[in-house]
């Protein structure tokens, strides 16, 4: 099945189905702990994890990645895990399957992301649990609060309403995508992420981060998401960045104060 499902892929992702280059040094890599856990889609997925570099412990956070040849290494290489540890966060890195260091599985991502929430439960079972994930990381996580309740608190930034509003910019992948919609109607009804995010369950709150004109993303996609999720919802968005390239922005500082914010308030008790 494995070589069924990087035929059925390659429209969507071979250029990013590649090996995986770790962005850290042999000295930062010490941190890091090297883990697998098994997924329902099929594999077992790679991630990694360290923990809080402080002494007070606040939560956890799970990391879905965009879409891209960096697969989990996105988060390493633009400063989120630093941040994070620095104040008081464990830091839960994975790869998608097909992506970075995990073998291809089906086209259930949400899956993984299920996948990853339970390892992170398991590892501490009593510390807050949140998520954040960008892009293609985003918007399959919306498939998966409503499968399962395993996060108590998220942000989705950059992810589209729909898989045919992502891949209509890419004629091939699109084509691909009706294709398979076709024959599997059941399935597009499981992952339209618009529909799905109003049966998430149990996040005590979630954020949503845009960008004003996003070259891949609609603008009315964050305002769509708030309207019809069904967890309270905040709704944030950045001016004059490209798509998840935030960190790479004039607003990296106020965002990542954004993100402390918001799993402070999740965690911190008053």
């Amino acid at each position: 099945m494995q070589i069924i499902y990087t035929l059925l892929k390659k429209p969507f992702f071979a250029k990013y189905m590649v090996t995986w280059r770790n962005p850290l040094s042999e000295k930062q890599l010490q941190e890091w702990e090297s883990i697998s856990f098994s997924s329902r889609s099929g594999v077992s997925v790679k991630g990694l994890f360290a923990e809080s570099r402080t002494t007070v412990l606040k939560g956890i956070i799970v990391m879905g990645h965009p879409m891209g040849k960096e697969a989990k290494g996105y988060f390493l290489k633009n400063g989120y895990t630093d941040v994070l540890r620095n104040h008081g966060y464990h830091v839960l890195l994975f790869d998608l399957n097909g992506f970075g260091e995990s073998p291809v599985g089906n086209f259930d991502y949400f899956e993984d992301v299920i996948a990853a929430g339970k390892e992170a439960k398991k590892r501490y079972p009593d510390l807050p649990i949140g998520y954040h994930g960008i892009s293609m990381g985003g918007q399959f996580a919306t498939i998966a609060f409503a499968e399962e309740q395993v996060f108590d608190f998220a942000i989705i930034e950059s992810a589209a309403n729909t898989l045919e509003d992502f891949w209509i910019h890419y004629p091939i992948a699109y084509y691909a995508l009706r294709c398979i919609y076709f024959f599997m109607p059941k399935y597009r009804k499981r992952i339209k992420m618009i529909d799905r995010i109003k049966e998430a369950k149990g996040l005590k709150k979630l954020l949503l981060i845009y960008l004003e004109n996003d070259a891949v993303i609609r603008n009315d996609a964050g305002p769509k998401f708030k309207d019809a999720a069904s967890v309270p919802s905040e709704l944030v968005i950045f001016k004059g960045a490209k798509h998840a390239q935030i960190p790479k922005s004039e607003h990296r500082e106020a965002y990542f104060k954004l993100l402390l914010d918001f799993f402070d308030t999740q965690t911190v008790k008053k």
